[in-house]
């Protein structure tokens, strides 16, 4: 059975400034490429269903910049629905439970992403995120986000960084009554039942959500 797969493409990307002025963050070029390219790089893999693109700011930039590829829209255009809602929105067209997530504000260096996660994952499991070690991260500038036990389960922490790739499963989704909520909403239902896992990332990724990390995303892809 294959996993659908929701990149988020929606959000304002207000960290950028001035770049995203005339264009919504995904389009922003790093070494040659745009953010939502790079990030579909790494869905054209054996396991991968459906694929979608959710959009909102500069929507008709992203779907022109798809336009012939077979890739489904996921349109916010009326309203923004943050992490959480944007996957509830999208549900009725990814056919599969789990499905996975992605961000398109990351670069990455190294083994396939979405191999790696879908590797991981265990039936057991209600979501699975992809984290990364603070010794491989890149450009971001927070302090951290989750501590993996050793049988892989999660707790806020500061000792990893999640990568914005994760594979959840969609009941508890379904449950929640509001229409725009942050993924954190579902991760902490999750995480009260112990069923909140990660999976350490094996190579090198970079956070792209200012322009100063440009160059540094551009150098660790050079390396």
């Amino acid at each position: 059975m294959s996993t659908s797969i929701l990149l988020f493409a929606a959000g304002l990307g207000t960290r950028m400034g001035d770049m995203v002025k005339d264009k919504p963050k995904p389009l922003i070029n790093v070494a040659g490429k745009t953010l939502l390219d790079h990030a579909l790089d790494f869905t054209v893999l054996n396991g991968v269903g459906t694929r979608m693109v959710n959009l909102h700011y500069f929507g008709d930039a992203i779907r022109e910049h798809l336009a012939g590829r077979d890739i489904v829209i996921s349109d916010e255009s009326d309203k923004l629905l943050e992490t959480g809602g944007g996957l509830k929105k999208a549900l009725p067209l990814l056919n599969s439970n789990p499905v996975l997530t992605m961000n398109t504000d990351a670069v990455w260096r190294g083994p396939t992403p979405l191999a790696q996660i879908m590797n991981a994952w265990e039936d057991h499991m209600e979501a699975l995120l992809l984290v990364v070690p603070k010794s491989r991260a890149y450009g971001h500038q927070g302090s951290g986000d989750f501590t993996i036990h050793p049988d892989g389960q999660l707790i806020r922490g500061s000792e990893t960084i999640y990568t914005g790739l994760q594979m959840v499963r969609t009941d508890t989704l379904e449950a929640i009554t509001a229409d725009k909520f942050s993924m954190n909403i579902l991760w902490n239902e999750i995480s009260s039942r112990s069923s909140l896992y990660g999976t350490t990332y094996d190579g090198h990724w970079c956070d792209v959500g200012q322009p100063s990390s440009i160059p540094i995303a551009e150098n660790m892809l050079n390396v």
